[in-house]
This record gives structure tokens, sequence and C-alpha cells, in this order.
């Protein structure tokens, strides 16, 4: 949702000197190279029914820094990813799709046999979880992008912060962490909210729904509070947002500015979020580990909807089956 933002923000933009001061601060999954290069097999071009084909992102972000700010810092076995997203832009460029696949979800992954897929970027940076969310969903991804929960804190207070309702008060530990309310939240604020787990009724599933919400209420307070229609504040929050992301090398400035200029009618409310199809938590074969069991009868039909860029057609016809973004979030 961040990336669509700042999309729509290129476009606002305009000018030439902004562009070229965004330019230098973006930073690219480096030390990798291409990390497309080494997939040995990819799931065919979407052969969209629009004029434009479209495009999937995956999204990683962390709760501390894996490579954001310096793609030098992913190591094997260092780092595991909190938050696994796929941002589908339809070729019809009527809306975006922001999907979550839980980081526990026990799926293959390729050389490894099965594990949690946020195990993919520690054992395998950027190409192996690309390779493996590919696997599972049978979706071609078109670029890849990775930041921590500190980015998003600081976007928050780019845009003066962001209004957060929390339908009924909620506790960890026996203390209160929220009471029920609306709130205008700064970025360290808006930080203990996202990472609350412990308390929340729906345990990581109730965590990935604040994630997706922050990500919302960020969109909305650019688009109204009209960031994104003032130069100068424009241009704080894309640089904010430009050094705070690490991307593939095919994704830069210019090819995030030409995705922008065939976005400029997507507002907040014509991008959806939802989490994949799951059925409930289970244990690992070894029973050692707590897993989220991926509903394959449910995700594979949604995914091909994905892959065959008709996914809005499928989610009118299976609204019931869908875990949607709810206005109010626990």
């Amino acid at each position: 949702m961040i990336v669509a933002v700042c999309l729509l923000g290129l476009v606002a933009a305009g000018s030439v000197a902004g562009y070229l001061a965004l330019r230098s601060t973006l930073n690219r999954v480096e030390t990798l190279d291409d990390p497309f290069a080494a997939l040995p097999t990819r799931p065919p071009v979407t052969a969209s029914p629009s004029e434009r084909a479209p495009v999937n992102i995956l999204m990683l972000g962390s709760d501390s820094r894996i490579s954001a700010g310096d793609p030098s810092q992913w190591s094997y076995g260092a780092q595991r990813t909190d938050a696994i997203m796929l941002l589908h832009i339809p070729g019809d460029r009527q809306g975006a799709y922001v999907l979550s696949i839980p980081r526990d979800s026990w799926v293959p992954i390729p050389g490894h046999g099965e594990a949690k897929i946020n195990a993919a970027f520690s054992w395998g940076g950027p190409s192996l979880m690309i390779q493996t969310v590919e696997q599972l969903t049978g979706v071609r991804i078109d670029h890849f992008m990775v930041a921590d929960f500190d980015s998003f804190a600081a976007l928050t207070d780019a845009v003066g912060g962001v209004e957060i309702t929390i339908p009924a008060d909620t506790y960890a530990f026996g203390q209160r962490t929220f009471a029920a309310g609306t709130y205008l939240m700064d970025g360290e604020q808006a930080l203990a909210y996202a990472r609350q787990r412990y308390g929340l009724p729906g345990g990581d599933f109730d965590r990935i729904q604040r994630q997706q919400n922050w990500m919302r209420a960020i969109a909305r307070a650019a688009f109204q509070r009209g960031v994104l229609s003032n130069p100068a504040e424009l241009l704080v929050f894309l640089r904010t947002a430009a050094q705070s992301v690490a991307v593939d090398e095919g994704f830069g400035l210019s090819a995030m500015r030409g995705l922008a200029m065939t976005l400029s009618d997507v507002e907040p409310e014509n991008v959806m979020f939802l989490t994949v199809p799951t059925a409930g938590t289970g244990r690992s074969p070894d029973g050692r580990q707590s897993i989220v069991v991926v509903d394959h009868e449910r995700l594979d039909p949604l995914m091909r909807a994905v892959a065959e860029d008709r996914l809005a057609d499928y989610l009118l016809e299976h609204a019931g089956e869908v875990d949607f973004l709810a206005e109010a979030v626990n």
C-alpha cells in the first residue's frame, strides 16, 4: 500500500527537480544483483484481458531492520520477515489489492522441505522468498520490496499522524495497552499498536490486520490532508519513503514513475486489503512449532484469479469466503 501511495505521489510531484531529488535516495537490493535472475522456473507472464499488464509486487516488512536501509545487512540465517504482502495492481488500473500471507504459514520452500514461509528469506534472501511465493501462489512476481516497521513510523510522522480507532480495550500481560477510542497516533504510538500481538483474541491474525490498518491509515492521511498535492510536503513524504525501502534493481524511480502514471485514478477507497485463506493454526509434523495451516481449497482459486488478472470479479462472486480487512480492527 505504501508502494501505491508513493507511486501516486510521483504522479502528483510531476516535476523533474523533485524526481531527481528522490532518485539518489532510493535503495536497491544491490548485493544480490537481480533477485529474479537465479530463479530456475517461473509462472508464465499473465495474459491480461486489459490493455495493460497487471503488476505484482512482493513486499516484506519486519519488526527489526532487515536490509531496508542497507541491503548488505542481509546474511544467511540472520533475518525472518514479520509481514509478507503481495500487492496486485490489475491491468485495468481501477484499484489495487494487498494480500497478506501469515508469516507462520507452513509451505514447501525449494531446497529445504516444508517450513514457515518467513524462513525462506532467512535461508535464501529475496530470490528464495520470491521463488517460494511464486510456487505457493502460481502468481508471477514482477518486483520486490523490503522495509521495516520503523519506516512506517517515519511515514506516519511525515503525514502528520494517523487516525486509528480501537473498538475495545486491549491488554497484554495484564496491562492495558490501549483504551477503546479513536486516536491520532504519531509514529511511535502507531508502531506500538502494530507491534502488539499478545492479548489480541486473534493473535498473529489480528496483528496482520493491525499492520494493514496502519498502512491504510497512512494512505488515507496522505490523501485527506493534501500531502500529495502540496509540493513541499510531498517531497518530504517521498524522500522519507525512498530512504525507508529497498527494491529490486528493475524497480527504480523511473519504473515507479512510469507505473504511477497509470494509477492516477486510484484512491485509498479503491485499495482492498485481505488475508489469504487459512485453516487456522496447528503444529509442525515434529510437534515443535506452532504453524498456520494454509487452506489450499480456497487459496488456489483465489490465486488463479490473481494470476489471470480477474481478481475483482472473483471477489464479487466469493465475497463471503474472503477475509477482508474490516473498518474496525481489534
